[in-house]
Protein backbone atom coordinates (compact mmCIF):
# COMPACT_ATOMS: atom_id res chain seq x y z
CA UNK A 1 0.00 0.00 0.00
CA UNK A 2 1.36 3.46 -0.87
CA UNK A 3 2.08 6.16 1.70
CA UNK A 4 -0.81 8.29 0.46
CA UNK A 5 -3.30 5.46 1.01
CA UNK A 6 -2.01 5.00 4.55
CA UNK A 7 -2.55 8.69 5.32
CA UNK A 8 -6.32 8.43 4.84
CA UNK A 9 -8.48 8.06 7.93
CA UNK A 10 -9.99 4.65 8.55
CA UNK A 11 -12.46 5.99 11.10
CA UNK A 12 -15.32 6.01 8.61
CA UNK A 13 -16.81 9.28 9.84
CA UNK A 14 -18.13 11.40 7.02
CA UNK A 15 -17.25 14.99 7.91
CA UNK A 16 -17.79 16.47 11.33
CA UNK A 17 -15.21 17.52 13.86
CA UNK A 18 -12.03 15.56 14.26
CA UNK A 19 -11.82 13.44 17.39
CA UNK A 20 -9.56 14.85 20.11
CA UNK A 21 -5.99 13.55 20.26
CA UNK A 22 -5.05 11.45 23.24
CA UNK A 23 -1.93 12.76 24.92
CA UNK A 24 0.18 10.65 27.22
CA UNK A 25 2.00 11.92 30.28
CA UNK A 26 5.13 12.81 28.24
CA UNK A 27 3.17 15.15 25.97
CA UNK A 28 3.50 13.01 22.83
CA UNK A 29 0.50 11.69 20.93
CA UNK A 30 -0.43 8.13 21.76
CA UNK A 31 0.39 5.28 19.43
CA UNK A 32 -3.20 4.77 18.29
CA UNK A 33 -3.49 8.30 16.88
CA UNK A 34 -0.41 9.15 14.82
CA UNK A 35 0.31 12.77 13.92
CA UNK A 36 0.02 13.26 10.17
CA UNK A 37 2.27 15.73 8.41
CA UNK A 38 3.43 16.15 4.86
CA UNK A 39 6.87 17.23 6.05
CA UNK A 40 9.55 15.12 7.71
CA UNK A 41 8.67 14.29 11.31
CA UNK A 42 11.50 11.92 12.17
CA UNK A 43 14.29 12.54 14.66
CA UNK A 44 16.89 15.24 13.92
CA UNK A 45 19.24 17.51 15.84
CA UNK A 46 17.53 20.83 16.47
CA UNK A 47 20.43 23.16 15.77
CA UNK A 48 19.82 26.85 14.93
CA UNK A 49 20.84 26.48 11.27
CA UNK A 50 18.49 23.54 10.71
CA UNK A 51 15.60 25.29 12.44
CA UNK A 52 16.22 28.44 10.37
CA UNK A 53 16.29 26.52 7.09
CA UNK A 54 13.23 24.47 7.97
CA UNK A 55 11.44 27.62 9.08
CA UNK A 56 12.15 29.36 5.76
CA UNK A 57 10.85 26.38 3.81
CA UNK A 58 7.74 26.19 5.99
CA UNK A 59 7.18 29.92 5.47
CA UNK A 60 7.39 29.35 1.70
CA UNK A 61 4.91 26.47 1.97
CA UNK A 62 2.41 28.59 3.85
CA UNK A 63 2.72 31.74 1.70
CA UNK A 64 4.16 31.51 -1.83
CA UNK A 65 3.46 27.85 -2.57
CA UNK A 66 -0.25 28.52 -3.05
CA UNK A 67 0.45 31.13 -5.73
CA UNK A 68 2.90 28.95 -7.67
CA UNK A 69 0.57 25.97 -7.74
CA UNK A 70 1.13 22.23 -7.80
CA UNK A 71 3.80 22.07 -10.48
CA UNK A 72 6.51 19.87 -8.96
CA UNK A 73 7.47 16.88 -11.08
CA UNK A 74 8.81 14.81 -8.21
CA UNK A 75 7.45 12.91 -5.23
CA UNK A 76 7.96 14.25 -2.57
CA UNK A 77 7.64 17.84 -3.74
CA UNK A 78 10.71 20.07 -3.79
CA UNK A 79 9.71 21.90 -0.60
CA UNK A 80 9.11 18.63 1.25
CA UNK A 81 12.46 17.35 -0.04
CA UNK A 82 14.18 20.52 1.15
CA UNK A 83 12.55 20.36 4.56
CA UNK A 84 13.63 16.74 5.02
CA UNK A 85 17.16 17.16 3.64
CA UNK A 86 17.83 20.19 5.85
CA UNK A 87 16.43 18.37 8.89
CA UNK A 88 18.62 15.33 8.25
CA UNK A 89 21.85 16.84 6.91
CA UNK A 90 21.93 20.45 8.09
CA UNK A 91 21.55 23.78 6.32
CA UNK A 92 24.73 23.62 4.23
CA UNK A 93 24.41 20.13 2.72
CA UNK A 94 20.59 20.14 2.75
CA UNK A 95 20.49 23.59 1.19
CA UNK A 96 22.72 22.52 -1.70
CA UNK A 97 20.68 19.35 -2.19
CA UNK A 98 17.48 21.44 -2.25
CA UNK A 99 18.94 23.96 -4.71
CA UNK A 100 19.98 21.22 -7.10
CA UNK A 101 16.62 19.46 -6.71
CA UNK A 102 14.77 22.64 -7.70
CA UNK A 103 17.11 22.98 -10.69
CA UNK A 104 16.28 19.41 -11.78
CA UNK A 105 12.55 20.12 -11.48
CA UNK A 106 12.47 22.52 -14.43
CA UNK A 107 11.84 21.76 -18.09
CA UNK A 108 14.04 18.96 -19.38
CA UNK A 109 14.79 17.81 -15.84
CA UNK A 110 14.05 14.59 -14.02
CA UNK A 111 10.73 13.43 -12.63
CA UNK A 112 9.33 10.65 -10.48
CA UNK A 113 10.17 9.32 -7.04
CA UNK A 114 13.25 11.06 -5.63
CA UNK A 115 13.42 10.88 -1.81
CA UNK A 116 16.05 12.64 0.27
CA UNK A 117 18.91 10.28 1.20
CA UNK A 118 18.88 9.05 4.78
CA UNK A 119 22.68 9.15 5.11
CA UNK A 120 25.31 10.68 2.84
CA UNK A 121 28.23 8.69 1.47
CA UNK A 122 31.78 9.53 2.54
CA UNK A 123 32.54 11.27 -0.76
CA UNK A 124 30.13 14.15 0.01
CA UNK A 125 32.13 16.84 1.82
CA UNK A 126 31.24 20.41 2.71
CA UNK A 127 33.99 21.76 0.44
CA UNK A 128 32.62 19.89 -2.64
CA UNK A 129 29.00 21.09 -2.91
CA UNK A 130 28.81 20.37 -6.67
CA UNK A 131 28.74 16.64 -5.88
CA UNK A 132 25.27 17.00 -4.36
CA UNK A 133 23.91 17.50 -7.88
CA UNK A 134 24.47 13.80 -8.62
CA UNK A 135 22.21 12.62 -5.78
CA UNK A 136 18.97 12.75 -7.74
CA UNK A 137 20.23 11.37 -11.03
CA UNK A 138 19.35 7.85 -12.01
CA UNK A 139 22.17 5.35 -12.33
CA UNK A 140 22.76 4.48 -15.98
Amino acid sequence: MCQFCLMQDDDGDEGGAAPPRHVQRGGSPSADKAVKSRNYSGPFRKTPDRLLGMGLIRLYQLTLSGFIGNSCRHIPTCSEYGYESIARHGLWAGGWMTLFRVARCGPGGTSGLDPAPEVLENRYHWWTPWRYFRLGQKAA
